[in-house]
């Protein structure tokens, strides 16, 4: 038994920030409902190649994107431009906990499946809309996309080599950011709305935008800007306000170092055979460091180029300072640290047996995360739950089939 189990989540979310969302609460044991349209479904699912393969290694036409973001749902493939499909909707809201939803602000209100409609029927529903900008101000109508708002909201400003640098320039991250952390925000007040609900015995609307949280989540970042007036630079893989805690190149490749604090850079200049460096004024202090910055990195950088990463690892290592390799996927799928923790799970899907994936990181004493099923086929629960949730008959179900109105997996 989950965290969650007996939550019912009536997910019409599609891509990433809402399905991420969904997904989270799935693997904590929440019952997450899945709408999807009929015949396509969330636009994720043609998001490849690459494809899962089957268990005879062949392509299945299951986009991997789609797989990574909806582990543990249900999916029901119904028509929401139909009026009959909005009613069965309707109709599972008025059971569900929670409603999540990333449609443009104000456009379920001509399907009768706002916040107001919703809540009239279900008082105790928490309804979770997630949009680009939010539900409110100048830019509320306009879609908006994770890259988009990682430029917008400052982060690619920030992220990226230097201008006067080889690859200088501003850059994307290499996951989407924005659209991941909004679905995390969006999970934490979800519960915080649920936890509201059993003082009050009423839901309420949460309204998350990308942009909003971009902004909030750039932390030290802006707070360097409002303390100094001084408007952050990009220092590729370097810290703005710590040194040296960066990438260095050795003999073969390159390798990570991250010292917190004057004691870290004492051990580590002790463990390289530099241990005269925290005498000189110009690095004795973190602020020292940072004012220094150049002169110490160029120090070190030439240091660095007379062994190997894993000898300079190994050391640094010794010395309990942050150290670390640069992994590529692979590499860190397959860190015996990852391993040890379990991030790597097996979950049986209908094309593929064995089909693995990365688990959860959540890891609870009494409620451990149970993956129960993977991501779904398209409407591979449209029967099971527009029975069991809502009572339909099988002949009801042969005439919404015949009209469209709904699919059901073969």
């Amino acid at each position: 038994m989950g965290a969650l189990t007996g939550l019912r989540v009536l997910d019409l979310s599609r891509v990433l920030a809402g399905p991420w969302c969904g997904q989270v609460l799935a693997d904590l044991g929440a019952e997450v409902i899945k709408i999807e349209r009929p015949h396509s479904g969330d636009d994720t699912r043609g998001w490849g190649p690459p494809w899962m393969k089957t268990g005879t290694g062949e392509a299945s036409g299951q986009a991997s994107y789609y797989q990574s973001t909806n582990r543990g749902k249900l999916s029901v493939a119904i028509d929401l431009a139909s009026a009959e499909g909005q009613e069965l909707v309707r109709a599972l809201a008025a059971s569900s906990d929670v409603l999540i939803e990333n449609y443009k602000a104000g456009s379920l209100a001509r399907y009768g499946l706002d916040y107001t409609t919703l809540a009239a029927l279900n008082p105790r529903l928490v309804y979770c809309s997630i949009t680009g900008f939010g539900q409110t101000g100048p830019r509320a109508e306009e879609p908006g996309y994770d890259f988009i708002i990682q430029g917008i909201g400052g982060l690619m400003s920030i992220t990226g080599e230097r201008d006067d640098l080889p690859g200088g320039g501003p850059q994307k991250v290499g996951v989407a950011f924005s659209d991941l952390m909004t679905g995390l925000y969006s999970t934490v007040a979800i519960q915080a709305a649920l936890l509201s609900r059993e003082r009050t015995g009423v839901g309420q609307h949460i309204d998350m935008a990308l942009l909003d949280v971009q902004v909030a989540t750039l932390a030290n970042q802006s707070m360097n800007y409002l303390a100094s007036g001084n408007v952050p630079q990009r220092f590729g893989n370097a810290h703005a306000n710590i040194v040296p805690y960066q990438v260095f190149r050795a003999a073969d490749r390159d390798f990570i170092i991250a010292c917190g604090n004057d004691s870290q850079f004492i051990a580590l200049c002790q463990s390289i055979g530099l241990p005269h460096l925290p005498d000189d004024p110009r690095f004795r202090r973190n602020a020292d460091r940072v004012a220094h910055r150049a002169e110490i990195v160029e120090l070190l950088s030439a240091h660095f180029l007379g062994r190997t990463a894993d000898e300079w690892v190994s050391c640094i290592h010794a010395a309990k300072v942050p150290v670390g390799a640069i992994n590529n996927i692979a590499q860190s799928l397959e860190e015996p640290q990852v391993i040890a923790r379990g991030l790597m799970v097996k979950i049986p899907h209908p094309q593929n047996p064995d089909f693995a994936m990365v688990g959860s990181p959540i890891k609870m004493s009494g409620t451990p995360v149970e993956y129960v099923r993977p991501a779904p086929m398209l409407g591979q629960h449209t029967d099971e739950v527009l029975v069991g949730r809502l009572g339909l008959s099988g002949e009801q179900l042969g005439q919404l089939k015949s009209r469209g109105v709904i699919e059901q997996l073969p």
